[in-house]
């Protein structure tokens, strides 16, 4: 029986060193990924961070905590601030931090994400604290840029570096909301009208545009008109004169071949003429008597 239980004994030693051997490996061998460091304590004394890869500590003496370099975004629940003219509004907003010390975050402070979660509830209220609420409504660039700048001042000596702020929601008071829906329909009408109004001045523009360019060329043809009516009259004028002086002038030659007893006759026709008239007076042409005489001189001559 005794070497039964030297045996037994012997192999509980065994597998309590096998036990003892495991442990110590699984608490002094560590594998860091690439994105994580481990910031060392030996005996209470940081020895710097380790990392990336196969890491060995010495269990019981070293103690290890791990660091995540990736970038992290965190939220800021809604917070009340107070406008500078005493309005108050709920705004809500996130933050993208990323350490850049592990050594740092690990031993400048306790808890440096709840640090910044409170630094940046408070630089909030204070950055609103002195902008009027119409900026805080039209300014969220310029309140992002102030929160994180000031946020990076304080987090810097933690070795975190905040990357960005944005706000996501701004929410003013009821009052204010409807005050706003209000001034948005007046703008709304506002533009409606201009719009409506620069419709109408562009379309009597246009009308007006279009009656000078009709009248224009109505002028333009009324002159081109007038011109051609005055070449018609000066041709048929010319014309007119032309057939005058042909007529005159066949009026001549015809004359110049008509014989004395020939005028006397037409002289007679016309004295006739005269006598036809219901007047009283009596005409008795000074050539009467040369007349007569050449009439009856004509006379003699045929009747030989």
């Amino acid at each position: 029986m005794e070497p039964v239980s030297s045996s037994l004994t012997l192999l509980c030693i065994v597998g309590a060193i096998i036990l003892v051997v495991l442990i110590f490996l699984v608490n002094a061998i560590k594998v860091v990924p690439e994105y994580q460091r481990l910031v060392v304590f030996r005996l209470g004394r940081c020895i710097g961070d380790r990392g990336p890869g196969l890491v060995l500590l010495i269990p019981i003496i070293d103690r290890a905590v791990r660091v995540d370099l990736r970038e992290q975004v965190r939220e800021i629940p809604q917070q009340t601030s107070i406008t500078k003219d005493n309005a108050p509004i709920s705004i809500d907003f996130i933050w993208y931090y990323k350490v850049l010390s592990p050594t740092d975050s690990v031993l400048q402070v306790g808890n440096f994400e709840l640090a910044a979660q409170g630094m940046a509830t408070t630089t909030l209220r204070s950055v609103i604290g002195g902008i009027l609420l119409d900026d805080v409504l039209s300014e969220r660039e310029t309140i992002n840029s102030i929160l994180r700048t000031r946020l990076d001042e304080v987090t810097g000596r933690w070795g975190v570096k905040v990357t960005n702020v944005e706000i996501r929601e701004i929410i003013p008071p009821r009052e204010v909301q409807e005050a706003m829906n209000r001034q948005m329909s007046a703008e709304r009408i506002r533009r409606a009208v201009v719009t409506e109004s620069t419709g109408t001045r562009e379309a009597a523009i246009n009308v007006a545009d279009g009656e000078r360019q009709s009248a224009i060329l109505r002028a333009e043809g009324e002159k081109q008109s007038a011109i051609l009516r005055a070449e018609g009259e000066k041709q048929a004028q010319l014309l007119r004169a032309e057939g005058f002086a042909a007529a005159l002038e066949r009026i001549f030659a015809v004359a110049q071949t008509i014989d004395q007893k020939t005028l006397t006759l037409q002289y007679f026709e016309t004295l006739k003429a005269m006598a036809a008239s219901p007047s009283t007076k009596y005409i008795f042409p000074m050539e009467f008597t040369s007349l007569m005489s050449n009439f009856l001189q004509g006379q003699a001559r045929k009747e030989e």
